[in-house]
Parts: structure tokens; sequence; C-alpha cells
């Protein structure tokens, strides 16, 4: 085997040397980004550095013994050889964990044209840098592999399919009436109480559900009276929870119900207190479906410190509120990889029963690229 590193200004002109020298059979055993010292520390360059290597064996040529520098008794001991079938098949099964290509928005241009309009893309839509990284480095193999012939409506489709393979094994989709209780957390002005009355509305609608709401949002008159509108609207009964007692009588009343859907009060999310009130009032037993609605016109960092303060009454899934807001919704993938948690609903509007929809892996890939609203 041989092995050989390579150094250059750009990814293009790396290959180029590679496949100049040991053909397109190479193997890409590692690369990256690294930069020249320059001087004095100043006018440091940055070069792509890439590791490749190529199994070629002579065909009349007998293995050379490698001798070790120790010796026993004044003489040497010959080692195996190290060109083995098994060590090449390690090589390659370690290729696509060692192909990874540092790319950062700074050195953008030093990508395949193609490749760096969808990473104006992906920055645009404001994924996370690692993930985008870890994109770029397959779309680089992709492209290279192809031999640089691949359309850029082709390149954005294997992206999309990338990104549905990353998401696709985290659990999505919404109620499955395992569980009879249902529960909204989150934060202030995201839709709890809408979004608690558009899924109330679906079980009874499509599913043929008996469907009862309690509510533990005593702090508004106005949230009261916005879930008995709905629950006079859907002809379901309702119970007003004003500590556990109260949660623990509502709920034998409405023991011989599908399903019962309870909701909470928005506050400050930045006081940890407000979740310890919320276990004072609710009995959050294995039973409770628990859903975080999150506003997608938060700031990522937010919706990260509103689920960590949510984390203690372990949130099943989440529920990404106002998707028609904004057009940026990169932040829903990054939430969903960063903590492994899928979606249950996505929802576009004020309207009950309409404006929500169950979350799919493809859904949000679509919403994603502006193509599912």
């Amino acid at each position: 085997m041989k092995v050989k590193k390579y150094v250059a200004p750009t990814m293009p002109e790396v290959m180029n040397l590679i496949r100049t020298e040991l053909g397109n059979e190479a193997v890409i055993l590692n690369s990256k980004v690294v930069q020249s010292k320059g001087v004095l520390g100043f006018f440091r360059k940055k070069n792509f550095e890439v590791i490749a290597a190529l199994d070629h064996i002579e065909p009349h040529a007998a293995p050379k013994e490698v001798l070790s520098p120790k010796t026993y008794n004044g003489q040497r001991k010959a080692e195996d050889p190290i060109r083995t079938k098994d060590f090449v098949n390690e090589i390659m099964e370690m290729k696509a964990m060692l192909n990874q290509i540092q790319t950062k928005t700074n050195t953008n241009l030093n990508l395949p044209k193609p490749i760096q309009q969808l990473h104006y893309l992906m920055n645009e839509k404001e994924l996370e840098s690692d993930i985008t990284e870890s994109l770029i480095s397959s779309l680089l193999s992709y492209w290279y592999k192809n031999k640089e012939q691949v359309e850029q409506k082709e390149l954005l489709e294997y992206l999309k399919d990338l990104l549905l393979k990353k998401i696709s094994p985290i659990g999505m989709g919404g109620i499955d009436y395992q569980k009879k209780y249902v529960t909204v957390v989150g934060p202030t002005g995201v839709g709890k109480t809408t979004t608690l009355a558009k899924m109330a509305a679906e079980a009874i609608l499509k599913d043929k559900k008996k469907v009862a709401f309690i509510t533990t949002d005593t702090y508004r008159i106005a949230a009261i009276e916005q879930l008995k509108t709905y629950a006079k609207i859907l002809d379901v009964p309702i119970e007003v929870s004003y500590n556990i007692e109260d949660f623990r009588k509502a709920k034998e009343k409405f023991e011989d119900f599908d399903l019962v859907f309870i909701d909470t009060a928005g506050r400050n999310f930045r006081k940890q207190q407000y979740v310890n009130d919320l276990k004072q009032i609710i009995d959050f037993n294995d039973d409770v479906e628990r859903y975080l609605v999150l506003g997608v016109t938060s700031k990522y960092i937010d919706m990260m410190n509103i689920y960590h303060q949510f984390s203690i009454i372990k949130i099943s899934k989440v529920i990404f509120s106002k998707v028609d807001e904004t057009g940026n919704h990169g932040q829903m993938v990054n939430f969903m990889l960063k903590n492994n948690i899928g979606a249950a609903y996505i929802t576009t509007g004020q309207n009950v029963p309409d404006d929500i929809s169950e979350a799919t892996p493809e859904m949000i890939i679509n919403i994603l690229f502006g193509e599912g609203l």
C-alpha cells in the first residue's frame, strides 16, 4: 500500500494531485484544513491537507521484510509485512469516519462552486456549523466520486437525503393514544392553549375519542375563558385545577374518558421555580404524554434554555409553533439533532381545528427548504 500526504490551497487542486499520482482508485484516509505558519506568525494561509492511499502490489514483487530496530542476541527480528487484506479492509471501513473536512464560512471559496451554493444555503437556513461541516464532507465525497459531473439539482436532492437520514431515527409523530393524559408546557406566547384545542379537535373529529379538559392556568382569567370557549365549541367538559388535590379530583371525574388534555400556564422560563410549581399542581406520572411547545420565531439559544428548564419533567416530544411566521427553519433541525428529541406537531396559524399537522421527517426537510408550507 502506498500512502502519501498532499497539500494544496484548494480541495480540487489536492484531488487533481492525487488522481495524477495515484489514479482514480486512491482511497482518502483523512482530510482537514491546515494553516501555514507564515512570516513571524503573520500572513498565514489556509490549505487542504489530504492523506491518500493506493492498495497496489507489483505482481512479481515479493513483499519486503520490515526489520525492527530492536535486536536480540545481536540479530534483528523480522516483523510481519503490513500489506494485508485485513488492514486494507479496516482502512476502507474507516474511510467514512475519517473523511471529515473542516469547512468554515471563510473557506467557502475553496469549495467547488455547486457545493459553495449549498454551503451558502445551509448557512442561510442557520444550520449549526458542526451539522453543516458533516454535510459538506459528504457532499464533497459524492462530488468527487462522481468525477465532478453532478448537476446542482442532483446535489440538492442528495443534501436533502443526507438530512433526512440524520433526523429519521428520531421518533416523531403525534398522539398514539397509548397514554390517557396529554399536557402541553412552555413559555408565554407560543400558543399552548390553541395547540391543545387543535389536538383535542383532531382526536374528537378524526378518531372519535371521548375527550375532556383540565386547565391549571389559573394565573390569567382570560386563559380559563379561552379554554372554556373551546370546550363549549367542541362540546367537552372542563375542570379548573388550582392545586394537586383539584387535579386528582378532576382525574377521578374523567375516569371514563378516552383522553384528557391538560393546559398549563405560560410563565418566565428562566425561573426554575415555575417548573417546580407545575409539579405541585400536576401529577406527572407515567400515564402523561408531555409536549413542549416552542415558537420557531424564538432565538435558538432561548429554545435550548427552555428545553433545559423543562427537562426535569421528562419532555416526550416538542411541538413547533409559528412555523409560518419565519423563513429560517434550521433551528428545528438543530434542536432535534442536538437533543435527540422528535417533533410531534407543526402549527402554522390560529385556526382550530386547522393549522396543525402531525410531524414527519419528510415534512421537516420540506419546510426547511421552503417546500412544506
